[in-house]
């Protein structure tokens, strides 16, 4: 059983794998046990590496009035 760190539901693609290196295209990755595969391809092999994952941006925060914080 595999152990996700930050969401049990990541899928199990190659650009999140510590097998692989990103190519210069951002298309294709270069695995260390199937070659050259696609960014969305995975394989038996997967190793999940959090270092990976682009995280979400930040939400912006609500702009306040000085009248929000009256009495």
């Amino acid at each position: 059983m595999r152990k996700n760190l930050f969401d049990k539901n990541i899928e199990p693609l190659c650009k999140y794998c510590s097998n692989s290196t990103e190519l210069a295209d951002n298309k294709f990755l270069i695995c260390g046990n199937r070659g050259v595969v696609e960014v969305d391809y995975s394989c038996k092999k997967f190793k999940y590496n959090p270092l990976k994952r682009v995280p979400k941006p930040e939400p912006k925060l609500q702009q306040f009035n000085k009248e929000d914080f009256e009495l």
